[in-house]
């Protein structure tokens, strides 16, 4: 480490003036200013310096090795143990706080922006975390759950996802990703999808699905439709256990099914408002019933 000389003595509080103007003109002052707070909050054990400095010296005037001796210099090695342990215990402090984070809970939307004044809308149940002191160099970001991004032009912008990665430029689109279930939809700009060794190029109006491990065709889809972020969820050709999932989501329910098909599609949607006028706009073209019970939904055929 350079200046090693001015941060023992900085360490030690041992700086003369010039010592300390030299060492806050370097690279390294930002983060030893970050150490020294974080250490300062650590309760440390109490050890008795003397008493164990003094019982190694006995141990080592009792070895009887032959051979050179050498003699260690136990001030210095102490502030070096000392450094050592400072270092190590606030690492995790300075790397766990360099992420950011967002996240909603059911039912909860938020709206917020990056550094570079890109915007983002999260959805329900969903988080974004990136490095953002890392954000100038590398516009990367990880998401779980469901976000619209409106992204300023610049350097590469990536979001990824355990399913799969969406690469842009600057442009508008959104990501959902859930269990076994992965979608982009591109509204302005082109996307660049990736999907294990697939690339795909998303022009604007078109959506790129992947379900249970398995590639939709890419289609288009009207980008002037409402969607979630109008409190609408609107659905083509989708298997009914994502929709009812998304119910889940928008309004906190957990839901259950008794002798149903969730592998059957539905077309169709539901607005954010009202939770029974959302499962009648499900329930009834699929010829279903349902019955609300506290938090819990539990939806049935006709017939039980």
């Amino acid at each position: 480490m350079k200046n090693e000389n001015d941060i023992l003595k900085w360490l030690n509080r041992e700086n003369s003036d010039e010592d300390l103007m030299r060492l806050k003109n370097t690279k390294e002052f930002t983060t030893l200013e970050k150490i020294a707070h974080y250490s300062s909050q650590l309760d440390t054990p109490k050890v008795n310096v003397e008493e164990a400095l003094k019982d190694l010296k006995l141990k080592t005037q009792n070895t009887t090795k032959k051979g050179k001796v050498v003699r260690f210099n136990f001030k210095k090695l102490y502030k070096y143990a000392a450094i050592l342990v400072v270092l190590l215990t606030t690492t995790y402090f300075l790397f766990s706080n360099s992420n950011t984070n967002f996240k909603t809970e059911f039912a909860q939307t938020k709206n917020f922006n990056l550094p570079d004044n890109s915007e983002v809308i999260l959805n329900a149940n969903s988080e974004i975390s990136y490095a953002k002191d890392k954000w100038e160099e590398n516009r990367n970001l990880n998401l779980e759950g469901e976000a619209y991004f409106k992204v300023q032009k610049g350097k590469k912008f990536t979001v990824n996802t355990q399913i799969g990665e969406v690469t842009v430029l600057g442009t508008q689109f959104n990501v959902k990703e859930r269990e076994n279930y992965f979608e982009v939809k591109t509204y302005e700009g082109l996307v660049s999808v990736t999907y294990k060794n697939t690339v795909v190029k998303l022009p604007k109006g078109t959506i790129f699905k992947v379900v249970n491990g398995k590639i939709d065709a890419t289609n288009t889809f009207d980008i002037n439709e409402k969607s979630w972020l109008e409190k609408e969820s609107n659905f083509k050709s989708t298997a009914l256990r994502f929709v009812l999932e998304e119910i889940e989501n928008q309004f906190g329910y957990t839901i259950e099914t008794k002798d149903i098909n969730l592998d059957i599609l539905y077309s169709g949607g539901f607005t954010h408002n009202d939770v029974n006028n959302a499962l009648k706009s499900i329930t009834i073209p699929l010829q279903l019933s349902y019955k609300i019970d506290g938090k819990k939904i539990t939806i049935f055929n006709y017939d039980k």
